[in-house]
């Protein structure tokens, strides 16, 4: 080992009699060498031996010639060349301490100065990045490379507050941005949203020459500008970028889609076609959700004919995107075609397909696809649970998503907020009010999201309430209501029949300068009045608010045929002819009102339109979960393999409950029929097979019978499940399409009032 004192360039060679006749061979001992043990002050050959003579008196050893001139300024690029190829290398194997022994060795040597943009680099690709700044603030001088490495290293990884700083601090330094600065910064002030500061970052690079003759600056502006839904000024810079390619185009394009102009994503799209400019695998994935979200299936498959042309049939992210659009244009099977014919999904693509089905309501398949990606060893993310749970809670499968919220709790995703949310949706829309609460109030901290999902839990089971006891604690917590909030805690009014605190809630809401009410708000309102017979009220908020919708004029004539208002009913029908000739729903609404009144001549009437425009009204149907098999029944249905012990266990509890007071309530047959043939076709409701059914098949006595059905529960079927409840000592849980109802020991938690 060379003592401290011993000058650089006195650097012995000890090796084999034939000597070093090359500067080449020299080097390339050298970088070998210093990889070994990076010591610079003796370098020695794997066999040594002491050197001949005639080498120390003609100083031929080329290492001291190489070290000598590079000294004495004849050869310094040579060292610059040995220096970066040795940090290069070191890069390669991760060795931070390598990369320190030849920043200690270029210090001694004066070249630290030089070898700051390749230090700097070396630290920041091995992840160091304290002691890449360390390098850079040490430096008087530094080169723009430096100054570009760090702030694109700070962004990448998250740090965009640091980025921006040291770019505020180049013009004080002496050092202007250039391209790669400002396409770098640009990205940081959208990430944390500082528009004005965006704005003058911009100023300056069009001060500087590179506003719009930079295609590179200008992709970087155009998505900045996105970023801040500023779409009118990213297409402004968009307009004045001289030589636009296919980055530029591309951010544009998702810029509108990600602010809801698909539209104009299209139109876009068409103007980059037209110059020539081929698109890439993003450009394609984002047009493809646009068509989704347009429901634009004849360009989505034109695409998708694009797409193979190209040669991209085969990248995941265009086919993640493909099966998504078809997902959303309602071509389920399209969808898992392309799925099929991936080889190897990945975690996105996994998601995207169980929530594509999931929203095309095939909930069944979507939970097969899921059993399918976990026996492919691949991890579910929080997005994945949270499809896989709305597809349980769509089915009320409360034991299948039991078991979604064991893994949840494996990977460690109870407290993703997403997924909270889900949990207590699902629970509360499979009845489960107390375990949606219990995930509530496992939360360390409680958000917006997850206290509009329980509210809107306690509303659709009919605890109005508890509701709004959660409502009235937002302020508590320092939590504002949103659009969400305001429908939840309407809702929460409706199913409990508090017109007052609902009337209230409204003009609150109406008051708040921060919500702009929406159709659902108003929808919501009208229903609660017109349940509550403030039928003319109702009318005058529709035509108040001027909301031209078909759903809130339906729910108003939902509510006259509650009343049984025909004068109104038909003036409200007139209006919803006016919006949506074929509304099919209305024409039921309608055709009922006049069976409920009597008024025969008017539903044959009624039916004969609905024929001549092909409407059809949907069966009732119900679907029971029995020992985690889902059994389905039609109304007046024989068709399962035990209706006849389903039939006879229905028979046994009809006698059951007559002997507590029922009466079969004919007024909800809607069919011109005999008083037998009405009180017959009562009893073989859907709801009510289901329910004998689940009496006779369970095993264990104390188990909640869980009843789903798509429409009402009509009023009779209300009465005997509740006089059931009390004649079996078993709860009923049956959720239709308007509410939840938790029948025990013969009342109902709705008090009556659905």
């Amino acid at each position: 080992m060379r003592p401290d004192s011993t000058p650089l360039w006195r650097i012995h060679y000890v090796g084999s009699s034939h000597g070093v006749n090359s500067l080449a061979r020299c080097k390339k001992e050298m970088q070998r060498c210093l990889l070994e043990n990076l010591n610079w002050l003796t370098i020695q050959h794997a066999k040594a031996s002491p050197i001949p003579p005639r080498f120390l008196k003609s100083s031929s050893c080329a290492v001291e010639q190489f070290f000598a001139t590079s000294l004495n300024g004849g050869s310094l690029s040579d060292s610059l060349q040995l220096y970066s190829s040795l940090i290069q290398q070191c890069i390669g194997t991760k060795s931070i301490t390598d990369i320190a022994r030849i920043q200690s060795h270029a210090l001694k040597c004066g070249f630290h100065q030089i070898l700051v943009n390749k230090l700097v680099d070396a630290y920041l690709k091995c992840g160091r990045v304290g002691y890449a700044r360390k390098v850079f603030d040490e430096v008087p001088h530094r080169h723009i490379v430096a100054w570009n490495s760090m702030i694109a290293y700070y962004i990448r990884n998250g740090r965009s507050e640091e980025a921006i700083e040291l770019y505020l601090r180049m013009v004080p330094d002496g050092v202007l941005p250039d391209e790669f600065t400002f396409s770098s910064v640009f990205k940081a002030f959208s990430d944390l949203g500082l528009v004005r500061e965006g704005r003058r970052a911009h100023g300056q690079s069009v001060i500087l020459g590179l506003g719009v003759s930079n295609v590179f600056v200008g992709s970087a502006l155009v998505d900045m500008y996105a970023k801040f839904g500023k779409m009118r000024d990213a297409r402004l810079v968009s307009d004045q970028v001289v030589g636009k390619d296919v980055v530029l185009y591309t951010a544009l394009i998702v810029g509108y889609s990600h602010h809801g102009e698909d539209g104009e994503s299209l139109q876009v799209f068409k103007d980059m076609t037209r110059k020539g400019i081929d698109a890439n695998e993003y450009t394609l994935s984002s047009i493809l959700v646009c068509c989704g979200n347009l429901k634009n299936v004849d360009t989505g498959k034109l695409i998708h004919g694009l797409i193979i042309k190209t040669g991209l049939n085969s990248a995941v992210t265009s086919q993640t995107s493909l099966l998504t659009m078809y997902s959303r244009c309602g071509l389920v099977g399209d969808s898992l075609m392309v799925f099929k014919q991936l080889n190897d999904p990945n975690l996105v693509t996994w998601t995207s397909v169980i929530a594509g089905l999931v929203q095309n309501g095939r909930e069944e398949i979507a939970l097969m696809k899921f059993r399918q990606m976990l026996r492919s060893s691949v991890t579910p993310n929080s997005f994945t649970l949270s499809s896989v749970l709305r597809a349980c809670s769509s089915l009320a499968m409360l034991e299948q998503g039991k078991q979604i919220h064991a893994i949840v709790m494996k990977f460690g995703l109870d407290v993703d907020k997403y997924v909270g949310a889900a949990l207590i949706d699902f629970y509360g829309k499979c009845g489960s009010t107390e375990m949606a609460r219990s995930v509530f109030d496992g939360f360390l901290e409680v958000d917006l999201v997850s206290m509009n999902s329980m509210i809107y839990g306690y509303a659709q089971n009919g605890f109005g309430h508890e509701a709004l006891q959660l409502f009235n604690r937002m302020k508590d917590l320092g939590l504002e209501p949103n659009n969400v909030t305001w429908l939840g805690a309407l809702s929460a009014c409706n199913s409990a029949g508090l017109l007052e605190e609902g009337c209230h809630i409204f003009s609150s809401a109406r008051n708040d300068g921060n919500v702009e009410l929406a159709k659902d708000q108003y929808a919501c309102m009208v229903d609660l009045l017109g349940r509550a017979g403030k039928l003319k009220v109702a009318e005058m908020l529709i035509n108040e608010a001027n909301i031209s919708d078909v759903v809130i004029w339906r729910t108003l004539l939902s509510a006259c045929r509650i009343h049984g208002d025909v004068e109104m009913a038909r003036r409200v029908m007139n209006r919803v002819i006016d919006l949506t000739p074929e509304d099919g729903g209305s024409h039921v609404l309608m055709s009922n009102l006049y069976a409920s009144t009597g008024n025969w001549s008017k539903v044959i009437e009624m039916k004969s339109t609905m024929r001549e425009m092909r409407l059809k009204k949907n069966p009732a149907m119900s679907w029971v979960d029995v020992e985690r098999e889902i059994h389905t029944f039609m109304a007046g249905d024989w068709s399962h393999p035990n209706f006849r012990d389903i039939n006879e266990k229905l028979e046994e509890l009809i006698e059951k409950v007559k002997e507590l007071g029922y009466v079969p309530d004919t007024r909800c047959v809607l069919q011109h029929f005999g008083e037998e043939k009405k009180i017959r076709s009562l009893y073989y409701h859907s709801e009510k097979l289901a329910v004998a059914f689940a009496l006779w098949r369970s095993t264990n006595k104390n188990t909640t019978i869980r009843v789903l059905k798509n429409l009402r529960i009509c009023g009779d079927c209300h009465t005997w499940m509740k006089l059931v409840s009390k004649i079996v000592g078993r709860d009923i849980i049956a959720r239709d399409a308007k509410r939840f109802h938790h029948f025990r020991n013969g009342l109902c938690s709705c008090g009556d009032y659905w």
